[in-house]
């Protein structure tokens, strides 16, 4: 009995068509997968869009609303109604840390210092024209 080779010529060919099947299926699949990212990508893009959108709404109806608005003006321009006494209470260890923390963060003074700063060297300028 002869023995029969591993490899033969069906066995050859059949591996070839498999072969060039599978490459002729790589390029659409890597594609099909490529757009299914993209596609889930832009659906987290709209759906943060879509709570962007929600946001907006709800600050546009609070805007809307009267009392809000006193709120705003009271807390952010110290609006006090007629007739009604309101206090502002100052506290000068809090502002003082403030003012020195935004100095260091920006590396330049505030710019009501720089402001002041400007109409003292005016005034002094004036006033040495004036002694001349």
């Amino acid at each position: 009995m002869a023995k029969r080779p591993q490899l033969t010529g069906r066995a050859a060919i059949l591996a070839v068509v498999v072969c060039a099947i599978a490459m002729s299926l790589a390029y659409p699949f890597r594609e099909y997968i490529a757009q299914r990212r993209q596609i889930a990508e832009l659906e987290q893009e709209q759906a943060q869009a879509l709570q962007h959108l929600r946001n907006l709404e709800d600050q546009r109806r609070k805007l809307e609303d009267p009392d809000y608005i006193k709120q705003l003006a009271k807390k952010r321009l110290h609006y006090c109604e007629p007739d009604a006494k309101c206090y502002v209470l100052l506290d000068g260890k809090d502002k003082a840390v403030t003012v020195k923390a935004e100095a260091k963060k920006s590396g330049t003074a505030p710019w009501y210092v720089t402001l002041w700063q400007s109409v003292q060297a005016a005034d002094a300028g004036d006033g040495q024209k004036a002694a001349s």
